[in-house]
């Protein structure tokens, strides 16, 4: 992982990504860029005027020192850091932003909080965080607000059983490896008791072939309930961190993961949430 770009809005629901962005940042060597996006209301930008151009000046102005300020607020080292950026944009959808600047800058992974606090975006533009589980090209990671102790010493990956999860637990080993954490592997199912243990079986070996990392546990679920005992497990394994892999399929994963079961998840998990993207990886 070589850059990390995270996003904030300048809220408290934003401090706690910071903190867990700077500290992948650091335990990869990883450069940092820290991005506000902004818009000018559509009534001052109707027209290319000097006035309109001398607002949008004082904006990137004001708003790069701003960025700065919030970084020293929350983080406890100096902003002199050569690994460490501060870019503002000026576009009216801040997930079309960070997506451009995601491809521009090789990014490797984004890091927004789990929602912002302006409502009115919200509703005209949608949840960032929503929006970029399902577009982004990188990983994404979601971070609620108010995570006051980030680990990683204890990771879920939510697994379908597919050849895909494969792929994307060998990307979370590499993750795992720098925090010398444990990677937990859950399967809930409806389905029988011999069928699911015999999958589950079969998973564990190709798993193990495949992934060069010690520390991998596996645990099945019997449930009906999904998301219900999804928050269960999480909580019940003292989790610091919940993984998924956003897929483009109809498989029981995307079943339980379509889009208002994900905005469920990302409202009450109380831990961070990585996602990888089945086309990155």
């Amino acid at each position: 992982m070589k850059t990390i770009l995270y996003a904030t809005d300048y809220s408290e629901n934003s401090v706690s990504a910071l903190r867990v962005a700077y500290i992948l940042a650091k335990k990869f060597n990883a450069k940092l860029i820290i991005i506000h996006v902004f818009d000018i209301p559509i009534t001052l930008a109707s027209t290319v005027t000097l006035t309109y151009l001398k607002k949008e000046k004082k904006h990137y102005v004001k708003n790069r020192k701003m960025l700065k300020n919030f970084f020293a607020k929350h983080i406890d080292e100096p902003v002199n850091d050569q690994n460490i950026s501060f870019v503002v944009d000026e576009e009216n959808s801040v997930t079309n932003s960070l997506l451009e600047k995601a491809v521009k800058f090789s990014v490797d992974l984004i890091c927004v909080g789990a929602k912002g606090t302006n409502t009115v975006k919200e509703f005209l533009l949608g949840n960032t965080a929503i929006s970029l589980l399902r577009k982004s090209p990188c990983t994404l990671i979601v971070v609620p607000k108010g995570c006051e102790k980030i680990h990683f010493n204890k990771i879920i990956y939510a697994t379908d059983f597919e050849t895909a999860d494969i792929f994307a637990i060998n990307k979370l080993a590499n993750i795992a490896n720098k925090f010398n954490a444990q990677i937990r592997v859950v399967h809930i199912t409806t389905g029988k008791e011999n069928e699911v243990e015999a999958q589950m079986e079969w998973f564990k070996e190709d798993v193990r072939a495949k992934v060069d990392y010690a520390k991998i546990e596996f645990d099945l679920v019997f449930s009906e309930k999904f998301i219900e005992d999804l928050l269960w497990y999480l909580e019940h394994t003292k989790a610091d961190v919940l993984v998924m892999l956003e897929r483009k399929e109809n498989t029981f994963y995307n079943k339980y993961f379509h889009s208002d079961l994900v905005k469920t998840m990302v409202k009450k998990s109380t831990v961070p949430l990585i996602s990888f993207n089945i086309g990155g990886l």
